[in-house]
């Protein structure tokens, strides 16, 4: 009996052991779970902490190595033409639009008050050659007697003095007729070169006066030559130095959007303008066909001597403070390295960046407000942090 009793508490003690070391254990487990589960809770806090970004490498813009500008037609060559003499239109013979060649008749001026000067100038000229006709019979006269020394040598020489002197005035008689003869020749309006009218300011009868110095002086005509037409830029100063002489540009005109056409580059100003901060440039156009009319508009796509295009990149990426222009990257540790930029053009979306950047730098597309050099970031999962 006692040996069945014995048994039984030796039992009893062995299920209390085991209750006991159980329980030991599932605190143990408890504790060592929860120390886990706040190390996770903290690492996972502490990378919240940290900015999560999205990076991107700059790229080469695919309107790198063109630039599109505005531009105007005007005429190869334009002559306004104004009236050299005064006078009434007695007629014109060519209209707007009208094509000439050069030395063509385009209108002839009556100018009486001309007319009258010229046959007064020449009645001065006729009387001086008769004077001077005179002079000269009485100075050969003179000299004759000289030799019989019938007079003295003083009288002599005032008479061959008195024929040099009309001499002088017939040729100042023949100089003023001269004048007046050339300037009726400007009674007829004449074309200076081939080309086309492109205005007409008068009509037959009107009056007209000499010269351009009125206030309100107009251009009797004005001829142009348009078949070939010269096309003006404005080209930016960071460009001025890929445009060359010789180099071709296209362009479209807004009645035509969908052609395209061709400009050769002949020249540029050579200086940059201070107000705009750009370089007029110049390029030939082809107008044989008459397709183009000059002060119209076109639109130039000119092309640029960059091989290699220029890097891009967003323009949400762009940081402005008061030490200028910015980007912020992210460096093989994970931290911010902020970089100073040029920009070389704004095409909206994206910039063209002029300097300050690499093709293997990693861009913050929009970095976290306030972003300074040297803190720390995560890169958002999906980002590419190797391209």
């Amino acid at each position: 009996m006692r040996n069945a009793t014995t048994g039984t508490s030796r039992g009893l003690k062995l299920g209390g052991l085991l209750l006991a070391l159980a329980a030991i254990g599932i605190v143990v487990i408890g504790v060592t779970s929860r120390a886990g589960n706040h190390e996770k809770l903290k690492a996972w806090t502490d990378k919240q902490a940290v900015a999560t970004v999205s990076v991107s490498q700059p790229d080469y813009g695919a309107e790198a190595g063109s630039l599109n500008l505005p531009g105007r037609f005007e005429a190869y060559a334009r002559a306004p033409i104004y009236a050299r003499v005064s006078g009434y239109l007695k007629n014109w013979k060519v209209d707007i639009g009208g094509s000439v060649k050069n030395g063509q008749l385009l209108a002839e001026i009556e100018t009486p008050d001309l007319d009258q000067e010229l046959l007064q100038a020449k009645a001065d000229l006729a009387s001086a050659q008769a004077n001077v006709a005179l002079a000269e019979t009485t100075a050969k006269r003179w000299q004759d007697m000289l030799k019989t020394q019938s007079i003295a040598r003083q009288e002599v020489d005032e008479k061959v003095g008195d024929y040099q002197s009309k001499q002088a005035i017939v040729k100042a008689a023949e100089a003023n007729v001269n004048r007046l003869l050339a300037l009726k020749s400007f009674a007829k309006i004449l074309a200076p070169f081939d080309g086309s009218v492109t205005a007409r300011n008068t009509d037959t009868g009107a009056l007209i006066n000499a010269g351009n110095s009125g206030t309100t002086a107009q251009p009797l005509f004005e001829v142009s030559n348009t078949r070939k037409l010269r096309l003006y830029i404005n080209v930016p100063q960071n460009y001025v130095s890929q445009i060359k002489p010789g180099g071709k540009a296209q362009f479209t005109v807004p009645d035509s959007p969908d052609a395209v056409f061709e400009a050769t580059i002949q020249s540029t100003s050579g200086a940059i303008n201070a107000s705009s901060g750009t370089t007029l440039v110049q390029l030939l156009v082809d107008n044989a066909a008459g397709r183009f009319l000059p002060g119209g508009f076109a639109n130039v796509n000119l092309a640029l001597n960059d091989a290699a295009g220029r890097l891009s990149i967003p323009a949400s990426a762009l940081i402005f403070d008061q030490n200028g222009l910015k980007v912020a990257t992210v460096g093989q540790d994970h931290k911010v390295v902020l970089k100073t930029i040029t920009i070389a053009r704004d095409l909206g979306k994206t910039l063209e960046v002029q300097s300050g950047l690499t093709s293997q730098d990693q861009v913050i597309e929009n970095p976290p407000d306030g972003v300074t050099d040297g803190v720390l970031v995560n890169i958002a999962a999906g980002a590419d942090a190797s391209k």
